[in-house]
């Protein structure tokens, strides 16, 4: 079942932690509708649940942390150009009005979709084999909404080479980490016990304080992320190739065809 949500606990005292693993580790732990829904469901839960005061988001496996929405997912779509449904548009925890610090915790492949959780957390903590990469052009795709999440994050150029160069090139770790991405990059296997810590620290303190100060962070982005998102749907009605297209381009790609920068 995809995803598990576990109670942080030190010498058998509760942390006011919770860890949310995405546990589909055979399909790269890609979101499918099912995961999307339940996704929604523990962000909503949380709002109402004072014994948690802050989250650690994570991948199950070494493999990846997530790789955005499963291709195998069918999402009806409306026959108006101008309005696209996204169900990853709901994957996250500001999205679901929650106001309680997330950190993610990254090891292995993040790519397209996973961009949307790691956009709405508040720092990213990277194994330092996590690579991070968006597949969108090269397979015919528009990347709207995953390449406005990193614009409030990286540089600009930035944002433009990892959205443009789609497969080709993966971002690693260390520069993830030197270009604003990641704050901070751990040896494999480490990457969760570090968000713990950080996630343990903030959920000592004063919780009106802390959200407080989540919430006045995101005050800062929201303008940019409403003006953005209202043309994203127009961008990728006009954008994108048909799903017969994609799909070919999909098959046609040859694996491991890429440099690591």
């Amino acid at each position: 079942m995809s995803p598990r949500v576990e109670r942080d606990a030190v010498d058998g005292e509760e942390t006011g932690v919770a860890v949310v693993t995405l546990d589909r580790p055979e399909r790269h732990n890609a979101i499918d509708l099912k995961t999307a829904a339940e996704l929604a469901a523990i962000w909503r839960e949380f709002r109402f649940d004072d014994s948690v005061r802050a989250v650690v988001l994570t991948g199950a496996g070494d493999k990846a942390f997530c790789t955005g929405l499963d291709r195998s997912a069918e999402v009806p779509q409306p026959s108006s150009p101008y309005a696209v449904d996204d169900p990853l548009l709901t994957v996250g925890p500001k999205a679901n009005d929650l106001w309680k610090p997330v950190v993610a915790a990254v090891r292995g492949m993040a790519c397209g979709g996973a961009f949307y959780l790691l956009g709405e957390a508040e720092f990213v903590i990277a194994a330092e084999d996590a690579t991070f990469f968006d597949p969108h052009t090269t397979y015919g795709m528009v990347s709207a909404y995953e390449s406005v999440y990193l614009a409030l994050r990286m540089p600009p150029g930035e944002v433009a080479r990892l959205a443009l160069m789609g497969t080709a090139e993966r971002l690693s770790a260390r520069r993830a980490y030197e270009t604003g991405l990641v704050s901070e990059v751990t040896a494999a296997g480490d990457e969760v016990a570090a968000a713990l810590r950080c996630a343990r620290t903030i959920a000592s303190f004063p919780t009106a304080a802390v959200q407080g100060t989540v919430r006045a962070l995101w005050t800062a982005r929201e303008p940019a992320l409403a003006q953005a998102f209202s043309r994203a749907p127009q961008l990728i009605a006009l954008g994108n190739l048909p799903p017969d297209r994609q799909a070919e381009l999909f098959g046609a790609r040859r694996s491991g065809a890429f440099r690591v920068r």
